[in-house]
């Protein structure tokens, strides 16, 4: 707190903020948190995942597309008639995601995939709905991951986010640029923000809302 006041009486704020993270970084990262992964993120999360999950429930169309399926927390929530493919760039998190499946007989899980979410290997529209969850602020080209995103999203289908963004203002601000250089070591970036991942045409389209705890996390909607 006593380097949150000083920095608010004074012109030290820290740099602005970065959004690149390297593919070896992320993957470093999730190797180390894989294990603790549920225990350690799976409480605070859980509002957003629920919330994204019941948005991708609601909308019509099928084939849904989870970028960043991790340990698969989100997996047992969608309704059995969407089906499901999962990628992630961590093998350790697939490994997971993968037993949770087998463990609970998640029948409408068609594939979970190692794969790079700002280049898959998916045909243009091949999916009703995409979703990303926690994931914008991890991969090294968010703008890219929103582009593939659009790529493989038929027209008249839709886009989710559920996300840390930086507040725009206050002591969380603060916070969030002070955690910054720790970005390498937590595997995504505390100062994110959503123009990092939107372009401005696209945010303005855009639907968001806060999500608990605390409005940490925001869930952005856009139809494509």
């Amino acid at each position: 707190m006593i380097v949150i006041h000083n920095l608010l009486r004074s012109n030290n704020v820290p740099p602005s903020p970065h959004t690149a993270l390297s593919a070896d970084a992320v993957k470093t990262a999730y190797r180390r948190w894989a294990t603790v992964y549920d225990t350690v993120f799976g409480s605070i999360s859980s509002f957003g995942r629920r919330c994204a999950v019941a948005e991708v429930n609601r909308l019509p169309g099928k084939k849904v597309l989870e970028v960043g399926v991790g340990t698969g927390l989100a997996l047992p929530a969608y309704n059995q008639d969407k089906r499901i493919t999962g990628i992630d760039l961590s093998t350790d998190m697939l490994k997971r995601a993968k037993q949770r499946v087998e463990r609970q007989n998640l029948v409408n899980v068609d594939n979970l995939l190692e794969m790079d979410a700002e280049a898959t290997s998916f045909e243009d529209g091949y999916f009703d709905i995409a979703v990303g969850m926690f994931v914008a602020s991890v991969v090294p080209h968010p703008d890219r991951l929103f582009a593939e995103l659009k790529r493989v999203v038929r027209p008249g289908g839709h886009i989710l986010f559920v996300n840390h963004f930086i507040a725009q203002k206050g002591i969380r601000y603060y916070v969030e640029r002070i955690m910054a250089p720790a970005s390498k070591a937590l595997g995504w970036h505390p100062d994110f923000s959503i123009e990092s991942l939107l372009p401005p045409e696209e945010l303005r389209k855009a639907r968001t809302q806060p999500v608990q705890p605390f409005g940490l996390f925001t869930l952005v909607s856009l139809a494509r």
